[in-house]
């Protein structure tokens, strides 16, 4: 089994979008949002906080696993496709 982590910037409506387009491809075992183990460095006692510069769409793990690396390389296709399309943040992530 083959496996890629993504990490999108985006909006909820955007990232189910993405997941439901890689769902749907063939050789594809599962799709689904992970939770985002990085801390980030939110302070609500920061003077910043709140401020319209911190309220941008939110960053999102999705994991992907798929039988093969050639449904992995097509999932990754459909993904740069459609975050282009839509406008959205899309980086690969590389576990070492």
């Amino acid at each position: 089994m083959s496996e890629l982590r993504l990490q999108l910037t985006a909006s909820e409506d955007d990232t189910m979008q993405i997941i439901n387009r890689l769902s749907a491809l063939g050789g594809i075992e599962s799709v689904e949002e992970i939770a985002d183990l990085m801390p980030h460095m939110d302070d609500p006692d920061s003077s910043s906080a709140g401020l319209p510069d911190d309220m941008g769409p939110g960053t999102h793990l999705i994991l992907i696993n798929a039988e093969t690396d050639d449904d992995i390389r097509r999932a990754l296709e459909v993904a740069e496709s459609s975050a282009r399309a839509l406008g959205i943040v899309l980086e690969v992530v590389v576990n070492e």
